[in-house]
């Protein structure tokens, strides 16, 4: 009795027929409902002036427990609805995330965002800040404020958007210029890769190659684009960051980083998120693959 050819022998034969575009389009996956159900919460502090790395004590000197995962009535991260859009509110009161329950690794991501008007201590008086971050693995509450998973970081930042971080115990590399004293590191598409992070003889920030924001008050989409390792930080249509050979270093061994959950920051700044939507890719689309 003969069987059906299976998708993945039916894929194989139209690639090598030269007929892959025949095959099913990728779609894109909305992550955004009214009930958050792809998503998690971690609330860790909220930070004062002064904040020095440490956990925080009450008057006693006794250390303060983290608020923690997936409190209910939280109001950091909150759904709403604008001229019928689907909306998640970030408060920003309070230091945390709002997390993919499942991870990915080869995908192009979407969203666009833009800022509210509170802002809170111990970031009053600077920027707006928040950000988007990836191949996030492991606990919360691994970096320097106690609120997120080892990780690579999409900056989003007045002025700063597309900016890379690294937090906890990450690294990258960069098409980057060479900082020289106390200046920063500057991306750009045209220079070679730099190693940012731990374990790379460099601090773990690089600033984007140039402002995209959207004025006014606008929304400002960003794309994150991420393949076997390789990333690409978009801002409104444009490559901004070109990133390669995710990793980590722990104990002086290192890991590569090329999969986790997403991460959407709370910073002590009031940020709005819509059009929040994935597609997973199997191959870096040929319009980026000339970045590498």
């Amino acid at each position: 009795m003969k069987t059906k050819p299976t998708l993945w022998f039916t894929a194989l034969l139209f690639t090598c027929l030269g007929l892959s575009s025949f095959l099913p389009k990728k779609e894109w996956t909305p992550l955004l409902d009214k009930n958050l159900t792809q998503w998690e919460t971690y609330l860790s502090y909220r930070h004062k002036l002064g904040y020095n790395g440490k956990v925080p004590t009450d008057a006693q000197g006794k250390e303060i427990a983290p608020i923690g995962y997936n409190q209910k009535g939280q109001t950091v991260f909150t759904y709403m609805e604008e001229k019928g859009e689907p909306i998640l509110k970030v408060s920003g009161e309070i230091y945390g995330c709002v997390y993919t329950k499942q991870e990915y690794e080869n995908y192009h991501l979407k969203l666009k965002y833009r800022w509210g008007q509170n802002k809170f201590e111990p970031r009053k008086d600077l920027l707006k800040d928040s950000g988007v971050l990836y191949h996030s693995i492991g606990e919360s509450g691994k970096d320097y404020w106690r609120a997120w998973m080892l990780s690579q970081e999409f900056q989003i930042m007045e002025g700063h958007t597309g900016d890379y971080w690294s937090i906890a115990n990450s690294a990258i590399d960069i098409r980057a210029f060479l900082p020289e004293g106390m200046m920063n590191s500057v991306a750009d598409a045209k220079q070679p890769f730099l190693g940012f992070g731990r374990g790379s003889g460099r601090d773990g920030l690089c600033l984007r190659s140039e402002n995209r924001e959207s004025k006014n008050g606008d929304w400002t989409q960003i794309e994150l684009i991420c393949y076997k390792g390789k990333s690409l930080h978009i801002v409104n249509g444009q490559v901004v960051m070109v990133l390669q050979n995710s990793r980590y270093v722990e104990n002086d061994k290192t890991t590569p980083l090329t999969k986790g959950k997403i991460q959407i920051q709370s910073e002590a700044a009031e940020v709005y998120y819509k059009d929040i939507l994935l597609k997973e890719l199997d191959e870096l689309p040929k319009e980026y693959a000339a970045y590498f």
